[in-house]
Order: C-alpha cells, then structure tokens, then sequence
C-alpha cells in the first residue's frame, strides 16, 4: 500500500472525467459532497437486467464516469469525494502474468485505487485485498509500482505523501 499526493487536481480530474484513461477499472463506490451528498454504489443489479449472465459483478469506470461528471460539473468546486475503483480481473491476470507472481487470478479478491478529495488536496491511495491467507507482499508492491507507471504514462503527477 502506498499513498501519492496528486499535484494537479484540475488536470488529474479532467483525465478522470472527461478522457477514457480510467475506463478498464471497475467502479466499485463513490460519494461526492457538492450541495448535497450523493453516494454511488458500484454493485450491478442483476435482476435490472433481462440477460444478467455475464455482467461483472461491478460497474466499469466508463459507465458510471459520464453521471458522476454531471454531479461534479459547474462553477464550484466539491466539497470532497472518494472514490474507489479496481483494477478489472483481465488486468489483474496480466500483472500477476506479467511479474510472475505465485498467485492464481481467483484468490485475488481486488487491487484498490482509492482517490479522495478534501477540498484542497487530492490523494490516491493503494490497496490489496485476497480470498487466502499469505504474508507474501509481491502482488501489493507489483501493484504499487504498476499504479505509479500507468501514472506516469498518463502524465499525472504525483509524489510519495
């Protein structure tokens, strides 16, 4: 786990809301605090869907972006907000793959990004969660240092908090 202080917010959220980069995360729950407080549970509702067979069991970023930018947009900034997303299961299988980690995609329960805004700073902070038991840290710091590459690509600045 780790924390980054994101050093331009303005920037930062125009890549978050208005550009594709975080579309393959899995949007997992969000609360924004502008004239009232809304909250946003990522959880699908099957039972909404006449074929609900294959949806995931979360929402993707890009389906869920477009409202949360309609309740974000205008002249005042939020209050705050936090939202966590996850990296999805195909991406979470590459990492294990690609860094050639002794875990099996099933027993990893998610890989976190957790973004929160206080109203001044904006702050991401990492997390792993598995189905097992290990003391075994490859995946959190795989996952770490992916986290700070795919920013890096994207242009975000940011530094160790």
């Amino acid at each position: 786990m780790i924390a980054l202080k994101l050093n331009h917010t303005k920037e930062f959220m125009s890549q978050m809301l208005l550009s594709d980069t975080f579309d393959n995360f899995l949007f997992i729950e969000g609360r924004i605090v502008t004239f009232n407080t809304f909250t946003i549970d990522g959880y699908i509702q099957k039972a909404f869907f006449e074929s609900a067979e294959e949806l995931p069991q979360y929402s993707s970023w890009k389906n869920v972006r477009e409202y949360c930018f309609s309740l974000i947009k205008g002249k005042r900034t939020p209050l705050s907000f936090h939202f966590i997303l996850c990296l999805s299961p195909k991406n979470t299988a590459f990492l294990i793959e690609e860094n050639h980690l002794d875990f099996q995609p099933e027993s990893v329960q998610g890989l976190y990004l957790n973004l929160k805004y206080d109203g001044s700073a904006l702050t991401c902070i990492t997390g792993t969660s598995l189905h097992i038991f290990t003391m075994d840290k490859s995946l959190e710091h795989a996952w770490d240092c992916y986290l700070q590459k795919f920013f890096s690509q994207k242009n975000i600045s940011f530094d160790l908090a």
